[in-house]
């Protein structure tokens, strides 16, 4: 199991740079090649999304601000999940480990929420469309499976058309957005009914996380996902889309 795994972490650690993990980092999987020159930069983002890139005689390291006051450990974990991915090498299982663990720490996850937030742009469109009217689909779901309950999200279509994400919910911008596919001719009322249902199922039932797991159907989601009538048949609706 990967909680079993211990990562030993290097008696200077807490001492060097974020480039000077890099570059130590970068001899352990190339000990044979002469490290070139490695710019971090921290940038304002609104993700932990990071990148790296080979330049002809430097790595440029592209970190988000959220991560500048992370532990050295996990700022080892991820130099070797991005130079390993850099070079096509396998990430090691503890590293990747260890910075999901940090990533999915309570107060880490906090930050996270709030920053998106504050810095996170989302696209709304409204939620009327060509065919169907969102708030209506929502609002009659609600009384049928929620007792009217369940408070209204911000509810859009999507700015593309989309064949793959054919809904997703926002827990940082409290909303519920569909794709432009489900509102046209093709589609049926009950392939949206469905799709609006288990996006409100994630209102219902939010994310759980424990050590570095992260569960987004849980099995009390699952559950419910099948209280909806005519499943089988509302996913082969989605499938002639």
């Amino acid at each position: 199991m990967l909680n079993s795994v211990a990562v030993p972490v290097h008696s200077a650690l807490l001492f060097e740079t974020t480039a000077e993990i890099y570059r130590r980092v970068f001899m352990e999987l190339k000990p044979r090649t002469q490290p070139p020159e490695i710019h971090i930069q921290f940038r304002r983002l609104a993700n932990v999304n990071s990148s790296i890139k080979l330049e002809s005689n430097s790595i440029e390291v592209k970190l988000p601000d959220l991560l500048e006051g992370a532990p050295s450990p996990v700022m080892e974990s991820l130099a070797w999940i991005l130079l390993s991915k850099l070079f096509r090498r396998p990430v090691p299982a503890a590293h990747s480990h260890r910075f999901k663990l940090y990533l999915n720490r309570q107060e880490v996850r906090r930050t996270m929420h709030l920053v998106k937030q504050q810095r996170g742009r989302k696209y709304v469109s409204g939620p009327e469309g060509e065919r169907f009217h969102l708030e209506t689909i929502f609002e009659d779901l609600n009384l049928r499976f929620f007792n009217g309950l369940m408070a209204r999200p911000q509810l859009g279509w999507s700015r593309t058309i989309s064949r793959t994400l054919l809904g997703h919910y926002d827990p940082s911008h409290n909303a519920i957005i569909l794709s432009k596919i489900l509102d046209g001719p093709t589609s049926t009322p009950l392939a949206i009914e469905y799709v609006m249902y288990h996006e409100m199922l994630h209102l219902r039932h939010p994310v759980q996380h424990a050590g570095a797991r992260r569960c987004i159907h849980t099995a009390e989601f699952r559950a419910a996902e099948k209280e909806f009538p005519e499943l089988k048949l509302a996913k082969e609706h989605l499938k002639k889309l």
